[in-house]
Protein backbone atom coordinates (compact mmCIF):
# COMPACT_ATOMS: atom_id res chain seq x y z
CA UNK A 1 0.00 0.00 0.00
CA UNK A 2 1.23 3.50 -0.87
CA UNK A 3 1.20 6.48 1.50
CA UNK A 4 0.70 9.68 -0.52
CA UNK A 5 3.04 12.48 0.56
CA UNK A 6 2.82 14.91 -2.36
CA UNK A 7 1.21 14.50 -5.78
CA UNK A 8 4.54 13.22 -7.15
CA UNK A 9 5.92 11.45 -4.06
CA UNK A 10 4.60 8.37 -2.28
CA UNK A 11 6.06 5.98 0.29
CA UNK A 12 5.61 2.23 0.24
CA UNK A 13 4.04 0.94 3.44
CA UNK A 14 6.64 -1.85 3.56
CA UNK A 15 9.40 0.73 4.22
CA UNK A 16 7.90 1.52 7.63
CA UNK A 17 8.37 -0.74 10.61
CA UNK A 18 6.38 -0.43 13.82
CA UNK A 19 7.08 -1.65 17.32
CA UNK A 20 4.78 -1.16 20.26
CA UNK A 21 5.96 -0.10 23.69
CA UNK A 22 4.34 0.71 27.03
CA UNK A 23 3.03 4.27 27.12
CA UNK A 24 2.84 6.64 30.04
CA UNK A 25 -0.07 8.96 30.73
CA UNK A 26 -3.82 8.38 31.06
CA UNK A 27 -5.29 4.91 30.88
CA UNK A 28 -5.24 3.67 34.45
CA UNK A 29 -4.05 0.10 35.01
CA UNK A 30 -4.42 -0.57 31.30
CA UNK A 31 -1.28 1.51 30.71
CA UNK A 32 0.82 -0.96 32.69
CA UNK A 33 -0.24 -4.08 30.81
CA UNK A 34 -0.94 -3.08 27.18
CA UNK A 35 1.74 -1.74 24.82
CA UNK A 36 -0.18 1.03 23.05
CA UNK A 37 2.57 3.51 22.14
CA UNK A 38 3.76 3.08 18.55
CA UNK A 39 7.37 3.54 17.56
CA UNK A 40 7.82 4.04 13.82
CA UNK A 41 11.17 3.43 12.14
CA UNK A 42 11.85 4.66 8.61
CA UNK A 43 15.20 4.06 6.92
CA UNK A 44 15.49 7.37 5.07
CA UNK A 45 19.11 6.85 4.03
CA UNK A 46 18.29 3.72 2.01
CA UNK A 47 14.76 4.53 0.89
CA UNK A 48 14.22 4.06 -2.87
CA UNK A 49 11.11 6.31 -2.72
CA UNK A 50 12.95 9.51 -1.84
CA UNK A 51 14.95 11.69 -4.26
CA UNK A 52 18.45 12.62 -3.05
CA UNK A 53 17.54 16.28 -2.41
CA UNK A 54 14.56 15.30 -0.24
CA UNK A 55 16.59 12.63 1.60
CA UNK A 56 19.34 15.01 2.71
CA UNK A 57 16.90 17.72 3.74
CA UNK A 58 14.74 15.17 5.60
CA UNK A 59 17.66 13.93 7.68
CA UNK A 60 18.57 17.54 8.50
CA UNK A 61 14.99 18.40 9.52
CA UNK A 62 14.64 15.21 11.58
CA UNK A 63 17.45 16.32 13.88
CA UNK A 64 17.61 14.16 17.00
CA UNK A 65 14.87 11.86 15.64
CA UNK A 66 17.39 10.52 13.09
CA UNK A 67 20.07 8.00 14.03
CA UNK A 68 23.61 7.99 12.65
CA UNK A 69 22.56 5.29 10.17
CA UNK A 70 19.86 7.54 8.70
CA UNK A 71 16.91 5.83 10.36
CA UNK A 72 14.15 8.18 11.53
CA UNK A 73 12.42 7.12 14.76
CA UNK A 74 9.05 8.65 15.68
CA UNK A 75 7.29 7.66 18.89
CA UNK A 76 3.53 8.28 19.14
CA UNK A 77 1.85 7.91 22.51
CA UNK A 78 -0.94 10.49 22.42
CA UNK A 79 -3.80 8.03 22.04
CA UNK A 80 -5.02 5.02 23.99
CA UNK A 81 -5.07 2.55 21.09
CA UNK A 82 -2.29 1.09 18.97
CA UNK A 83 -4.11 1.91 15.75
CA UNK A 84 -4.55 5.61 16.55
CA UNK A 85 -0.91 5.92 17.64
CA UNK A 86 0.21 4.12 14.48
CA UNK A 87 -1.78 6.54 12.30
CA UNK A 88 -0.46 9.52 14.30
CA UNK A 89 3.16 8.41 13.78
CA UNK A 90 2.56 7.87 10.05
CA UNK A 91 0.98 11.33 9.69
CA UNK A 92 3.87 12.96 11.53
CA UNK A 93 6.39 11.25 9.25
CA UNK A 94 4.39 12.29 6.16
CA UNK A 95 4.35 15.92 7.37
CA UNK A 96 8.10 15.83 7.97
CA UNK A 97 8.71 14.48 4.45
CA UNK A 98 6.34 17.15 3.03
CA UNK A 99 8.44 19.83 4.69
CA UNK A 100 11.60 18.30 3.26
CA UNK A 101 10.10 18.04 -0.23
CA UNK A 102 9.00 21.68 -0.28
CA UNK A 103 11.35 23.56 -2.57
CA UNK A 104 12.35 26.91 -1.15
CA UNK A 105 12.04 29.93 -3.42
CA UNK A 106 15.35 31.26 -4.70
CA UNK A 107 15.90 34.80 -3.45
CA UNK A 108 17.49 37.17 -5.92
CA UNK A 109 19.51 39.75 -3.98
CA UNK A 110 18.62 43.31 -4.99
CA UNK A 111 19.97 46.76 -4.23
CA UNK A 112 18.04 49.93 -3.44
CA UNK A 113 17.73 52.31 -6.40
CA UNK A 114 19.52 55.65 -6.53
CA UNK A 115 16.21 57.47 -5.94
CA UNK A 116 15.44 55.30 -2.89
CA UNK A 117 18.87 56.05 -1.42
CA UNK A 118 18.35 59.80 -2.01
CA UNK A 119 14.86 59.76 -0.42
CA UNK A 120 16.30 57.99 2.62
CA UNK A 121 19.05 60.59 3.03
CA UNK A 122 16.58 63.47 2.51
CA UNK A 123 14.33 62.05 5.24
CA UNK A 124 17.29 61.70 7.61
CA UNK A 125 18.42 65.30 7.06
CA UNK A 126 14.83 66.59 7.45
CA UNK A 127 14.51 64.71 10.74
CA UNK A 128 17.91 66.00 11.86
CA UNK A 129 16.91 69.65 11.25
CA UNK A 130 13.66 69.11 13.22
CA UNK A 131 15.63 67.76 16.18
CA UNK A 132 18.21 70.54 15.98
CA UNK A 133 15.41 73.11 16.11
CA UNK A 134 14.29 71.72 19.48
CA UNK A 135 17.58 72.48 21.22
CA UNK A 136 18.01 75.71 23.19
CA UNK A 137 20.47 78.16 21.74
CA UNK A 138 21.98 80.77 24.02
CA UNK A 139 23.48 83.92 22.47
CA UNK A 140 25.67 86.09 24.69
Amino acid sequence: MQIAITPTLALDDAELSFTYILASGPGGQNVNKVATAAQLRFDAANSPSLPERVRTRLLTLAGSRATRDGVIVITARNYRTQQQNREDATQRLAELIRQAAHKQAYRVPTRPSKGARQRRLDGKSRRSSIKQGRSKKFDD
